[in-house]
């Protein structure tokens, strides 16, 4: 079941990360080179501290990365 893209979701707020889900950047020289790709982008819903949430415009899955590994999560575990 595919979920719909939130309604928060701002093309103007994107993130370069893999998607966990879909990997469509998998054979893409551009993100390869870890450069900006003007297709394989993520909507930046939401950050707390180093933790972004994230989600692929192409399987619309929603997840979290902490950006800062080593580094713990706030003890409110409330994901935005």
């Amino acid at each position: 079941m595919r979920l719909p893209i939130d309604p928060h979701a701002d093309i103007a707020r994107r993130a370069w990360v893999a998607c966990p889900v879909c990997d469509d950047a998998r054979h893409c020289a551009t993100c390869a080179a870890r450069r900006n790709c003007g297709e394989h982008w993520r909507y930046l819903l939401a950050n707390k501290g180093p933790v972004i949430h994230l989600q692929c415009p192409r399987c619309t899955h929603i997840w979290s990365v902490n950006t800062r590994p080593g580094t713990t999560r706030p003890a409110d575990d409330t994901p935005f």
